[in-house]
């Protein structure tokens, strides 16, 4: 960690997470935060579901719901940035304390529960965007919504012409019963209205914005399989594994450990690395896969396309390390490309997909 990392850390833990989380958000806006662009590799480039990324690394949502910075992340090194999840209408989300930092396992748990303005504030933040600028809009659905399916199609509507790609969140473990649509039924029943929506959305404007599915990593090999089934039977184009775990397995924090809602950071790295793998198997090698949870460092990072990812996200691990991971992680990739001797970062995917998938969930 560089040491203006380190000093902006240890001001920003002085504060309650998200207090923290906010200042931070503010300092972007400001200009304060310096841009910590990563050199340009063409070895890093990647074309993924029709988009090209300059590398393969993106911030996750979560961070920016709101889409107030979606650029200024893009500036820190980030190959694409992730705004939301957003949902129809505005929520406050769960109550507060809702965030929990565990620094002895550079871990977080939140129990947010998509708080965020709704649609409406964040289309006018992604019109004042640049067009070029790769960003991609997580939908969600409120809490008290009577028709959640409703409220994804109205995403796809309500930003098609600004997103660059879509990704229906499921997998929050902090909406009650929003994983049930993970089950086989349900999970048709929704992606058949989002694509429908979709192929809707591109007849009237020319354009086709791709659409990725966001599962959990609490999930069975019995769960693995519907998913990977319905997933195969739509024109989806994309999954993204994983969002937070409900598991606690190997925290050292005793403060924090006990507290509900999805834990990320280090410690989700293994256990969502082994469902990426799984379902890169049970998928083949054609449908893009986004793998996120505990990217900390470009071997990690390395290590997820090694187990079958085509991109990867991180966001907690920057709590943890300042903005300057974004630029260290892209750059480290391109180190590793001279270690390898490889033409592209594309020749690790999936070379450590047995090694992972072999493993117990």
């Amino acid at each position: 960690m560089s040491f203006l990392s380190s000093l902006g850390r240890k001001g920003l833990f002085l504060f309650d997470p998200e207090t923290a989380h906010g200042l931070s958000i503010a300092a972007l806006k400001a200009g304060i935060v310096p841009a910590c662009p990563a050199k340009a590799d063409p070895r890093l480039a990647q074309t993924v579901a029709g988009i090209a990324f300059p590398n393969p690394l993106g911030i996750a949502a979560g961070y920016d719901k709101n889409a107030e910075v979606p650029e200024a992340l893009l500036r820190l090194g980030f190959g694409f940035a992730e705004i939301g999840t957003v949902t129809p209408r505005p929520q406050e989300g769960n109550p507060k304390p809702r965030i929990f930092r565990l620094t002895a396992d550079d871990a977080v748990i939140n129990r947010l529960g998509f708080n965020n303005e709704g649609h409406a504030a964040a289309l006018a933040r992604l019109k004042g965007c640049r067009r070029d600028a790769l960003i991609g809009v997580n939908i969600g659905a409120n809490k008290d919504s009577e028709d959640r399916i409703a409220d994804y199609v109205q995403g796809i509507r309500t930003f098609y012409d600004v997103a660059r790609y879509f990704t229906a969140n499921i997998s929050s473990p902090n909406t009650p019963g929003l994983r049930d649509l993970q089950a086989r039924e349900s999970l048709h029943a929704l992606l058949s209205a989002v694509l429908a929506a979709r192929a809707e959305e591109q007849a009237r404007s020319g354009r086709q914005v791709p659409v990725f599915l966001k599962i959990a990593p609490d999930l069975t090999e019995e769960g693995l399989d519907d998913i990977a089934e319905v997933a195969l039977a739509h024109p989806l184009d994309g999954l993204i594994v994983s969002n937070t775990t409900l598991s606690r397995a190997g925290l050292r924090d005793t403060r924090h450990a006990g507290e509900a809602g999805g834990l990320s950071g280090k410690p989700l790295f293994e256990k969502s690395t082994v469902v990426l793998a799984k379902m890169r198997r049970r998928v083949g090698g054609n449908l893009p896969i986004i793998g996120v949870g505990g990217v900390s460092s470009a071997e990690t990072a390395a290590e997820k396309i090694r187990a079958g990812a085509d991109l990867v996200q991180l966001y907690s691990c920057m709590i943890y390390a300042g903005p300057t991971l974004p630029g260290e992680i892209v750059n480290g990739l391109s180190r590793i490309c001279d270690r390898e001797q490889i033409a592209s970062i594309s020749a690790l995917c999936g070379t450590r997909t047995a090694n992972w998938a072999d493993r117990t969930l």
